[in-house]
């Protein structure tokens, strides 16, 4: 008989930040059903600048991520630059859940089944720090976007639009 796993169960990106030993807060509540982002940045009474929605985007020759915060809209035109392909379009969400082992509304930059490269918006970088998915609905991650950049391997680029 096959073990379920509980709800509490740590996910992907939560072990994977324990076993790197990176500083981090696991922020828990009631998730919406939409909007997760902005959701979120009510839910836990923090700056929604500050709480990075984590999109997955077709580069033509695979997918890659890019986390912008909830109060932007990524320019698909300036994560193509970064990324250094002509252009890029959203992932089917299907792909996307099955390229990061999440769901959508819980897809983490941290932890993924296949780690794909990954842009953070330049507009977090000083911050001290920004809330990621936990890689579940209802649970975000607090970490430093240093840290954020070196766990994932991400860059960052100037990505967002207002």
């Amino acid at each position: 008989m096959a073990k379920r796993k509980s709800p509490a169960a740590p996910t992907a990106a939560v072990r994977v930040l324990v076993d790197a030993a990176v500083p981090h807060h696991l922020h828990t509540f009631t998730a919406g059903t939409s909007h997760f982002g902005e959701h979120a940045a009510a839910a836990l009474d923090v700056d929604p600048g500050l709480i990075l929605k984590t999109l997955v985007v077709d580069l033509g020759s695979g997918l890659g991520v890019c986390c912008v915060p909830v109060t932007s809209s990524l320019s698909l035109k300036k994560a193509a630059a970064a990324f250094g392909v002509p252009r890029l379009g959203m992932a089917d969400p299907a792909r996307a859940q099955r390229s990061s082992g999440y769901v959508t509304g819980g897809i983490s930059p941290i932890g993924q089944k296949n780690p794909l490269p990954t842009l953070i918006d330049s507009s977090v970088a000083a911050a001290d720090t920004v809330y990621v998915s936990g890689g579940r609905r209802g649970l975000d991650i607090a970490l430093s976007p240093r840290d954020l950049a070196e766990v994932t391997g991400a860059q960052f680029s100037a990505i967002s639009s207002a």
